[in-house]
């Protein structure tokens, strides 16, 4: 029973009389307004039967423009009436705390209003409905409105149950947001009347026939099974998600399911590396490949988050889409920029205000402290430059670097006992060559690697040359070595000339 002007709100289970809670039949047996969401349930006519008095909101069904204003509706008559002075009592199928948005708004408003409110005991058609689809939520479920599913849609990783498939129009409506995401062909279990003694009812159909079943109605659910990777396109994001969720979970790989965060670091940047490699190769079939490996990664860590729930590839995705959106305020917004310089510029601006508060402490932390020392060197420098702290003209860049190379010599000539100051003097003179390097837009760290790749091939066609003359690399004398290097430079350019 409930106090004068509050609200109570109990639920009539899954359907069947004898899953009635003992809760529910004392509330409703006491004293105060009943009101019942629809009337379309087994158990109201079974309590009808027995002198109890419901007033059935079916009404804003037909009133309602869509579903929210039915809600909306039905919150409002309760809200009402316990404002007045009334003590009601609202019931409805299921639990009250599962699936209902009418329940959300009523306790919303009762807040707002001050009202009493009591949620009250109830049984959700959950159990009933997974126990006769055969579903064990034990590998993961994801428990889906059929009427959001343009919202919300599943990620076809995890079985999914879609609750609230109310008649024939929501069923249309659904099967074409799944279609996004399954085959047409994908099997959907169809159950009705769950746990109701000579209601209950099952079938699995081809996704693309869910609409067609006539017998539809309040009582009805589907449930999808996981979408496997052969299910799914084979091009698309979702079958490699899958394929990695299997590889985690129980029965997966033993290797991937060791895994964490900072056990696959190494991957990460290893893979990054083969992706730059294909790049410079300009072998696009391997790039291909290496990005693949890459995305791998990716799709692993985003997999142990959710594990974690902290994030999940969709987090990823919605995350970079929309940095992608903010940081380019010249295309999706009123902005304009002149040139690429101008639109850097307004990156790093954009980059900075977002980080303000939550961010690094100084601008410099920003520039990741893994990245390979000649381009973390090129990046400061930039970043430095941006707020006027650089050189005014090429020239003392230079001067500063012929400043570092003498000062090097310096550290050099002063005997071999003094290794730290050479390193540090070295590592001076490499910083003035990347501030050069920056004064002429070149990028010192792909620069030295295409040096790096010339200096293999080179040397690589000694050691062909070497192998052809039947000759051992380390009993050739530096003189006959000279020789062949010139003859690689020479047959290098004639190949790059050729191409």
């Amino acid at each position: 029973m409930t106090d004068s002007g509050g609200i109570t709100i109990v639920g009539l289970g899954p359907g069947s009389p004898g899953a009635l809670p003992l809760g529910t039949l004392e509330a409703l047996q006491g004293s105060g307004r009943k009101m019942v969401r629809t009337e379309i349930h087994p158990v109201v006519p079974w309590l009808r039967a027995r002198g109890i008095e419901l007033e059935a909101l079916d009404w804003a069904y037909r009133q309602g423009n869509s579903f929210a204003e039915v809600y909306r509706m039905m919150a409002d008559h309760v809200l009402e009436a316990a404002a007045g002075g009334e003590a009601v009592i609202y019931a409805v199928p299921g639990h009250p705390a599962v699936a209902e948005a009418s329940v959300a708004l009523i306790t919303q408003g009762a807040r707002e209003l001050g009202l009493g409110l009591t949620l009250g005991p109830g049984s959700s058609a959950l159990d009933a409905v997974l126990a006769v689809a055969g579903l064990d939520p034990i590998h993961g479920l994801e428990i889906l409105s059929a009427e959001e599913l343009d919202q919300l849609k599943p990620t076809g990783r995890r079985a999914v149950l879609l609750l609230q498939l109310y008649d024939r129009q929501v069923a249309s409506t659904a099967k074409l947001a799944l279609l996004d995401s399954y085959p047409a062909d994908f099997p959907v279990t169809v159950v009705r009347g769950a746990g109701i003694p000579g209601e209950e009812r099952r079938i699995t159909v081809p996704l693309h026939e869910l609409d067609h079943l006539e017998w539809i109605d309040h009582l009805t659910s589907a449930c999808l099974p996981p979408l496997a990777a052969a299910a799914a396109p084979r091009h698309s994001l979702a079958a490699l998600m899958t394929v990695v969720t299997r590889l985690r979970g129980p029965g997966g790989c033993p290797w991937d399911r060791e895994q964490t965060h900072r056990s696959l670091r190494p991957y990460v940047i290893e893979e990054a590396f083969e992706v730059a490699d294909a790049l410079d190769g300009e072998e696009m079939h391997n790039l291909r490949e290496e990005l693949g490996d890459l995305l791998l990664q990716i799709a692993l860590h985003s997999v142990i988050a959710e594990e974690e729930g902290e994030f999940d590839i969709d987090g990823v995705v919605r995350s970079i889409t929309e940095k992608m959106i903010r940081r380019h305020p010249h295309v999706f917004g009123g902005e304009s920029v002149s040139s690429s310089r101008e639109v850097l510029l307004k990156w790093e601006t954009l980059k900075v205000a977002e980080r303000k508060g939550a961010g690094p402490a100084s601008l410099l932390d920003q520039v990741p402290v893994a990245l390979p020392a000649l381009q973390r060197a090129y990046k400061l420098g930039r970043l430095a430059s941006q707020v006027g702290f650089d050189w005014r003209r090429a020239e003392d860049a230079w001067a500063k670097l012929e400043e570092e190379l003498a000062e090097f010599k310096a550290a050099v000539r002063s005997g071999e006992g003094n290794r730290e100051e050479v390193a540090e003097e070295l590592g001076d003179l490499l910083f003035s060559v990347t501030n050069i390097a920056r004064f002429l837009d070149v990028e010192p760290e792909a620069a030295l690697g295409s040096t790096i790749r010339k200096f293999m091939d080179r040397f690589g066609f000694i050691e062909c040359e070497a192998r052809r003359q039947k000759r051992d690399l380390r009993d050739m004398t530096l003189q006959e070595m000279d020789r062949l290097w010139d003859q690689a430079k020479e047959h290098l350019r004639k190949g790059k000339a050729h191409e």
